[in-house]
């Protein structure tokens, strides 16, 4: 393997498929953790995880030949890569302080989730010191693309690190490009999340006006289908809601608006941040403060909700 992670003094073993296999830890075993992970023991590693408040998909990754941990330390002192799939930067931030003083030389830690590239930036410029490698890794599709194996990442690493997670990534995705250093993997997630919660809260204003004006929702999708309008977002979200099922886009209201949030900041940074971004900010913000952030995006379409709007 890369030198790395022969730095961290465990090398590698044949997997059950003739493929690199190496001790991988993975905290945050959600509903894309869980994905990942069944695709890393598919694919031979040893997965050591830790259970969190749902310990369903905990059990179920036990029960496919994977180790569980009792604390974080654990899975600091024996894996050499250590994948984060945690909600927010600060939660990041809290687990890197548990972990950092078990860390070892040699290690890489990745994280997947969706995060502030400015804290990125920070817990690179710290684990560099103990020669602990760092990439941002941040995902593109939903549960069922990460139990299939079918994920995007949008890699920011150096390129020695990220040659090494390579074999680590083709397990749980089909599409992997490296954006440059650590921080720019997020950075591009920023930017992919701002068009995809900017198409939901579009979606979300159409119908509503809809509604209000009498149109009928079946006959609107249908013939939008056929135009420029047509979106996975547009699918998502009104197929399902026209069953009465407005779970049908399965990313929660307080995730999207922490997302916009983050996208702002980095806008901002950069000198771009616009009236029309602070729009869509405002409407993921306002239904958080109304009691709604626990919802799936799909529900700004309820008309019961139809205040948030």
């Amino acid at each position: 393997m890369m030198a790395l992670l022969h730095a961290f003094g465990r090398g590698t073993i044949a997997g059950a498929r003739g493929e690199t296999s190496m001790e991988i830890g993975l905290i945050g075993a959600g509903l894309m953790g869980y994905g990942m992970g069944v695709n890393l023991l598919r694919k031979g590693h040893r997965l050591t995880t830790i259970a969190h408040r749902n310990r369903a998909p905990v059990e179920k990754l036990v029960a496919l030949g994977a180790s569980e941990a009792g604390e974080l330390d654990e899975i600091a002192r024996q894996c050499q890569v250590i994948i984060l799939c945690l909600s927010t930067s600060e939660v990041v931030e809290a687990t890197l302080a548990t972990l950092r003083p078990h860390l070892r030389s040699g290690q890489i830690i990745v994280d997947t989730g969706t995060s502030d590239p400015a804290s990125t930036r920070r817990i690179v410029r710290d684990l560099r010191q103990h020669g602990v490698a760092f990439a941002d890794a941040p995902l593109t599709g939903g549960p069922e693309q990460a139990e299939r194996g079918e994920l995007g990442v949008l890699c920011g690493a150096d390129d020695e690190t990220f040659h090494a997670l390579a074999p680590v990534f083709s397990c749980f995705a089909t599409t992997v490009r490296h954006f440059g250093p650590p921080g720019s993997g997020h950075a591009a997630k920023l930017v992919s999340n701002y068009l995809v919660t900017g198409m939901v809260a579009l979606v979300a204003d159409a119908f509503t006006t809809a509604h209000r004006s009498g149109i009928d929702w079946r006959s609107l999708y249908e013939v939008m289908q056929n135009g420029s309008g047509n979106s996975g977002v547009l699918r998502k979200m009104v197929a399902p809601a026209l069953k009465g099922d407005f779970d049908g886009y399965r990313f929660s209201i307080a995730n999207a608006a922490k997302d916009i949030g983050y996208y702002a900041r980095l806008a901002e940074g950069e000198g771009r941040l616009t009236e029309l971004a602070e729009t869509v900010a405002a409407v993921f913000a306002h239904a958080v403060e109304t009691g709604h952030g626990g919802r799936n995006v799909s529900h700004l379409l309820d008309p019961a909700l139809d205040e948030v709007t």
